[in-house]
């Protein structure tokens, strides 16, 4: 199944590329109405990936280690309690240099191949990134080798390439974004969302032996949003995928 990857990103018309870091932001910042409720909507995703250390002081103990792939702004860092070993993998600096959570991030990397293969961390976090990810088996490989022997992988994503998901953006986000622009934001989407929700579940299937799904609708295909945990990685495939960097340029950031 892997023949698909790694994927590239479609080429932004100019139109686009002149408001993309503008609308991108916008966007994470919740500054227009439908960005305030798609926040209000992701907070399902926050919840489920801080689930097990909500209530608990600097996660759980002191040997309690995350690092948190495609920070962004550090939005997560408000569902998650202070005093833990806390890494980032942000390749864009802008976005969170002014937050009031960055005191909190211990150690950022530009890439998750900038992490030492000696690091363990007992939680690898992700929200809203994967399906940005061109070279998606090899993150997921790298994943399952930076994790300790009891460590979980917590990732939580959009349902994309599902009937629910598409009807939601189009009349919220796409709407608003067509009277403010007039330009289709499915463009910016498909620019964006490189692999569909059952493409980032295959994908963890192939290098976790134990994934766990819930979603925030009725089912897998009438959903919003997917949460997946993911213990025990198989670490024959995560060496074979996941010991060198990608020979492509595609990587966490080129979406961006």
């Amino acid at each position: 199944m892997f023949e698909r990857f790694p994927k590239s990103h479609t080429k932004l018309p100019d139109a686009y590329q002149a408001i993309y870091e503008a609308h991108y932001r916008s966007n994470r910042d919740g500054a227009t109405a439908a960005a305030s409720l798609a926040q209000r909507l992701e907070a399902w995703m926050h919840r489920q990936v801080a689930m097990d250390v909500i209530g608990t002081s600097a996660g759980g103990g002191c040997a309690a280690s995350t690092l948190e792939i495609g920070a962004g702004t550090l939005n997560q860092l408000a569902y998650e309690p202070a005093g833990a070993v806390y890494d980032i993998v942000e390749p864009f600096s802008s976005l969170y240099a002014d937050s009031a959570y960055f005191r909190r991030v211990s150690q950022v990397f530009p890439q998750i191949w900038d992490v030492p293969m000696e690091r363990r961390y007992t939680r690898i976090t992700s929200i809203a990134t994967f399906e940005h990810v061109c070279d998606l088996p090899q993150l997921v490989a790298r994943c399952g080798l930076l994790l300790d022997e009891e460590g979980v992988l917590r990732v939580a994503i959009p349902s994309e390439g599902t009937l629910l998901w598409t009807l939601a953006w189009r009349v919220s986000t796409g709407l608003e974004f067509w009277l403010r622009h007039r330009l289709d934001y499915g463009v910016m989407m498909r620019h964006e969302h490189v692999n569909t929700a059952q493409e980032i579940e295959d994908v963890l299937r192939y290098f976790f032996e134990g994934v766990e799904c819930r979603v925030f609708g009725l089912s897998r295909s009438l959903s919003l949003y997917r949460y997946y945990e993911c213990q025990h990685p198989m670490m024959d495939r995560c060496s074979s995928w996941g010991r060198a960097a990608p020979l492509t340029q595609a990587s966490l950031g080129d979406e961006k």
